[in-house]
């Protein structure tokens, strides 16, 4: 693919163009944590942060909204609504977030496609960074999410004072063409420079970050220890609270529910966020709960991420951002800790 280069002054001046031009969405800093937002100026944009409270999931699958609006009585219609996107910049996306997005398209476009996570897909151009640093949490060196491949239209890779910006799709092309004149073409030099930092990526993970199993072997390693005593042992913890699902970059579970006005004549039927670390989560309408028990729960999780995925689009479903580990209050639910215990006692 071809490569560009922009120094970091310009790249100022390239995001102050866009933001000119039309809604920008980068990293912003929130005191000492990073998060996603509308960006005002080139001047509030991070890009050397560690990781963002939340993933881009939420532009592409939002934690409310409408699918279908509807009229009962002697006649009864419905619409599906599709919601109205603007174009817009993701500017800033990690590579592992962006290899859990990459997965996001998959899912949303097997079988029946996602006509609302398609129409947000579709807005947005995404130019996706190589991280420059990784949380305390952080463990993608070790779940294979250190590079990406596809999925972006433009990667920036930061080399010192400047960045090689890689064009992956016509319309990062564009981009660069009608908002970065004073671009360059990359030198051999300075594609020299990019293969070194890519090389020194895997380093940035603590080294009591690793994960002690190969991707490939993860599947069955898991899959052998479904009667571990380290489920029921960490679920006896846990809080059920779901924060673990909701920060997660590849957890795209949902409840759907109808609302009927007062007039009962006019409704709407909604999609939220949910989790299968909340206790209602396999609860049917016969009354039956088919996990009821927190140790299920627990259990399901690591199984979903680590052979369940897998099983279904040959990938890990676990990009070793951290985040779930970050925001469990009693510490159980951090993969690295999961996996080892369990390879150390095979």
């Amino acid at each position: 693919m071809a490569a560009k280069t922009l120094s970091k002054e310009q790249f100022q001046t390239f995001t102050d163009n866009l933001i000119a031009a039309g809604r920008v969405v980068g990293v912003k800093r929130k005191e000492n944590k990073f998060a996603f937002g509308d960006l005002t100026s080139a001047s509030e944009l991070t890009l050397d942060y560690d990781v963002t409270l939340r993933s881009p999931r939420v532009f592409f699958q939002p934690p409310t909204e409408e699918l279908i609006s509807f009229t009962t009585g002697d006649t009864t219609t419905a619409a599906a609504t599709i919601p109205a996107t603007e174009p817009f910049v993701l500017l800033g996306v990690h590579t592992y977030d962006l290899i859990a997005l990459n997965q996001m398209d998959r899912i949303w476009n097997e079988d029946n496609a996602d006509q609302n996570y398609e129409a947000r897909r579709k807005a947005a151009t995404v130019i996706a960074l190589e991280p420059i640093k990784a949380s305390k949490w952080s463990f993608w060196a070790s779940m294979g999410a250190t590079k990406v491949e596809k999925g972006f239209d433009l990667l920036l890779t930061d080399i010192g004072g400047k960045y090689v910006i890689e064009i992956g799709t016509e319309a990062g092309k564009k981009l660069i063409s009608a908002h970065a004149a004073d671009a360059k073409e990359a030198s051999a030099d300075d594609l020299a420079a990019r293969d070194r930092v890519r090389k020194e990526l895997p380093s940035y993970c603590k080294a009591d970050r690793k994960v002690n199993a190969s991707v490939e072997e993860l599947p069955t390693l898991i899959k052998s220890n479904y009667e571990n005593p380290i489920w029921e042992k960490n679920a006896e913890k846990c809080y059920s609270c779901g924060a673990c699902n909701l920060v997660c970059p590849t957890c795209y579970c949902f409840d759907v529910h109808d609302d009927i006005e007062l007039d009962l004549k006019h409704g709407t039927r909604t999609r939220t966020w949910d989790g299968c670390l909340l206790e209602a989560f396999a609860h049917v309408g016969s009354g039956e709960n088919f996990r009821e028990h927190r140790g299920d729960r627990f259990r399901h999780r690591i199984f979903r991420k680590t052979v369940y995925m897998p099983e279904k689009i040959n990938e890990l479903a676990c990009v070793g951002c951290g985040r779930c580990s970050e925001v469990c209050l009693p510490d159980i639910t951090d993969p690295v800790k999961i996996i080892n215990t369990i390879k150390e006692g095979n």
